[in-house]
């Protein structure tokens, strides 16, 4: 696995569409490996006044690609790519991290008339109902919280079409968390932080990352 940070240029006029169209950046994902098409985990992070693409991958990208449709057109944005497998093989049973993810917690709503049903997919939008989506996740996915130990630190919605301009109308509720979590399943554990969270993967949604370990 690796981890790769590529530096996006919010002053072109490209980046500043695909933010607010965020199939851009899935699409300038993709077209940064060669092969097989692959859903890969991506996320924006703010550092200071810098913005960074955030890339999770199985293959060693192309950053190439997202640096010159997105990146300073001065060609001198960072851009790096490193092992993840080093990371996967300290996290052991009782470690304490801390996290960041960007996710988008929901829940399913009964509709009228359609007892038993699936019901329709609802974004949790107070800050108490994300930090409980989160908690009751965790030990499905081999970490525990404790609801003092994390916050949103970011929440915004997400409109686009999805496809080409006409195509159907998306709405996603973009959530970050950022706190300190305890590993009590490796296994399980792992597999979120390679597989993702919740739903919007696509969209640079669900990937969970974390630093320290102790």
């Amino acid at each position: 696995m690796y981890l790769s940070r590529v530096e996006l240029d919010v002053t072109r006029r490209a980046t500043m569409r695909a933010l607010a169209a965020p199939q851009m950046l899935h699409g300038a994902v993709e077209h940064s490996f060669t092969g097989e098409r692959r859903r890969r985990l991506w996320r924006l992070d703010r550092l200071g006044d810098k913005l960074y693409l955030l890339l999770l991958s199985e293959d060693r990208p192309d950053l190439s690609v997202i640096g010159g449709q997105f990146g300073p057109l001065s060609g001198k944005g960072e851009a790096a790519t490193k092992g993840y497998d080093q990371l996967l093989d300290r996290i052991t049973q009782g470690s304490i991290w801390q996290f960041r993810l960007t996710a988008n917690p929901t829940r399913s709503c009964a509709q009228k008339g359609e007892p038993g049903g699936r019901g329709k997919v609802c974004a949790h939008c107070t800050v108490a109902y994300q930090q409980q989506w989160l908690l009751e996740r965790a030990e499905k996915h081999g970490f525990s919280l404790v609801p003092d130990g994390f916050t949103v630190t970011d929440c915004r919605w997400l409109h686009f079409r999805k496809g080409k301009e006409s195509g159907r109308p998306v709405s996603l509720l973009s959530v970050t968390y950022e706190g300190v979590l305890q590993v009590t399943d490796p296994e399980r554990f792992c597999a979120l932080l390679t597989s993702g969270i919740g739903r919007g993967k696509a969209y640079g949604l669900g990937l969970m990352t974390v630093i320290g370990g102790r």
